[in-house]
């Protein structure tokens, strides 16, 4: 090769690292824009937000960052990493509503560009972009990222670990099957420290269903299997095996009974039918899950892509099938299928603007019905509120009435997301450019998201919880005992910054309604449950706000 050959290919190369990096660091930025600001807006919701960032807060002020507690005592459902990573926004940020929130919104961003890295890698950049436009304008993938909850984090990791077993399974340099192996393994394990072995379980129902369909080919042999399961163990030991050595068998047997009884009974009230998780994702995933309907019979012309697809196909519906037949039915169980689902819907959009085909009249339909219906709620909602005298003495449910009577200002410009959304859905519908009316549809979806989660979700908490929380905020730095009765919540243990408690007796509310407290009882209630402490002796009626009811009781003093 000539010199000026040389110097050439060495300046291509470092445009294309530079271009590559620029587009990254573009990426990332459009993600922290979108999921950085006003993390801090709303007060954490009960159960899971505060529940998990109670948790962390709980590390820091007792210094014990190995055991996960609530309470200030062992936590026995959920493994440590994500309280770890909380802990740390935390020692940044401090003890706040930003800081819980913090390490769901930086997954956020590392997952748009893992997505343009892997979607360029399948493909090319335009894909890329494309699978990033997609995850970030689908309703609930938004939404997820600007919260405190451990599934952005373990459904990245899962899917992290099944994508390097891909290229396990289609490279032939032993080098780099043994690295893929290696990071396969890594990310599985980090996925069971973050929530629990399911991780284990979607991954080898997706692989033994993927050697199923290919004909009982295995593609790895015993070197690269034991070096996954090492690596799985390893990083599981530094956890669960020390704590198994230290603290004996109680914490393992305990998570093994709560993994089992989530899937064999309805946990805390959560039993819904069977295709419950299929009108979740039809409709918290739009517009992509009606994408995801023509891309699941897309056909690629590359070998390498095929495979990627009947993956991404098969982790799909293990995952749906999985927790659809499952007892214990939450939104946020089937969030791994939203990367095999927004990846169809990429594929399907990535043909359309090659103008391969159309999209099916049928799906056009369907998505005219969603969209609208979707847009129309979102533009309810602030006029019915605020017309809401007119049916309030309608609603049964008592507690859900004195909600409602909040003093929360709504106003017509409130209904700004849905007005957004429906205009991206008439450009979508009325514009012959395909490339541009899609990118306005996700643009649309994405200020929908975002405007709401400014606007709404603020005047929502404002009605749901924050009454219970402010008289919880009150009781901060005063020595007394705060305890809810009748129903659950951990509010009261972030918000009042409670400390490690001296006496056991002060979680039992039986002895804190009715024994010989040492020092004043403030007890929150809801509504419903008021008559059975109204006549309780020595107990004060504070004040009513918004369906919850607040009562002090005074110390017995003893002679």
């Amino acid at each position: 090769m000539h010199l000026h050959e040389h110097c050439v290919l060495s300046l291509s190369q470092t445009c294309r690292m530079k271009l590559v990096f620029k587009n990254e660091l573009t990426i990332a930025l459009f993600a922290a824009i979108l999921f950085i600001p006003f993390l801090g807006l709303v007060h954490l919701f009960d159960w899971d937000e505060i529940n998990f960032a109670e948790s962390a807060r709980e590390m820091i002020v007792t210094g014990n960052y190995f055991s996960v507690q609530i309470n200030f005592e062992r936590f026995y459902e959920k493994p440590p990493l994500f309280f770890w990573l909380q802990v740390i926004s935390m020692k940044t940020f401090g003890i706040n509503e930003f800081a819980a929130r913090f390490p769901n919104a930086l997954c956020g961003i590392l997952t748009l560009v893992m997505l343009f890295r892997a979607g360029k890698r399948l493909f090319n950049e335009n894909f890329g972009r494309i699978w990033v436009l997609v995850y970030a304008g689908t309703f609930l993938t938004f939404l997820y990222f600007k919260s405190g909850i451990i599934d952005p984090w373990f459904n990245l990791l899962i899917f992290l670990g099944i994508y390097h077993f891909y290229f396990l399974t289609t490279t032939q340099e032993k080098i780099n099957r043994i690295k893929y192996a290696f990071f396969s393994g890594l990310f599985l394990g980090l996925a069971v420290l973050t929530k629990g072995p399911v991780a284990i379980v979607i991954s080898l129902l997706t692989y033994f269903i993927y050697v199923i369909a290919s004909w009982f080919k295995f593609f790895i042999n015993w070197k690269e299997l034991l070096t996954i399961v090492l690596v799985l163990i390893a990083v599981n030991f530094l956890w669960f095996g020390v704590d198994l050595i230290c603290n004996g068998s109680w914490f393992l047997g305990k998570f093994i009974q709560y993994q089992v009884r989530l899937l064999t009974t309805s946990e805390a009230g959560h039993g819904e039918p069977f295709f419950y998780h299929w009108w979740v994702l039809l409709i918290g995933c739009f517009p992509a899950s009606v994408f995801f309907m023509q891309g699941m019979f897309v056909k690629s012309s590359a070998p390498e892509q095929k495979e990627f697809k009947k993956w991404m196909l098969i982790l799909f519906w293990v995952t749906l099938l999985l927790f659809s037949i499952v007892k214990t039915k939450i939104v946020h169980y089937s969030s791994l299928c939203w990367f095999p689902l927004t990846f169809l819907a990429s594929l399907c959009i990535y043909d359309l603007w090659e103008k391969k085909y159309r999209l099916n009249k049928g799906l056009i339909i369907l998505m005219g019905i969603i969209g609208v219906a979707l847009s129309l709620a979102i533009i309810a909602i602030p006029l019915v509120m605020m017309n809401k005298d007119k049916w309030i003495d309608k609603v049964g449910d008592v507690f859900a009435r004195a909600n409602l009577t909040a003093n929360v200002k709504w106003h017509w410009f409130d209904s700004i997301g849905g007005l957004v959304l429906l205009y991206g859905l008439f450009i979508y519908f009325v514009s012959k450019n395909q490339t541009a009316k899609t990118v306005l549809l996700y643009a649309s979806v994405t200020g929908c998201c975002f405007i709401n989660t400014v606007i709404i979700v603020p005047k929502i908490e404002a009605m749901s919880q924050r009454a219970n929380i402010e008289f919880f905020k009150a009781r901060q730095g005063e020595d007394c005992y705060v305890e809810t009765a009748y129903y659950k919540s951990y509010a009261h243990y972030f918000y009042t910054r409670k400390i490690p408690f001296q006496n056991k007796q002060s979680a039992d509310i039986n002895w804190l309604i009715h024994g010989p407290i040492d020092k004043p009882a403030y007890i929150s209630t809801r509504i419903q449950y008021q008559s059975r402490i109204d006549t309780i002796t020595g107990m004060k009626l504070l004040y009513k706000k918004n369906g919850f009811v607040f009562f002090k009781r005074f110390p017995v003093i003893t002679w």
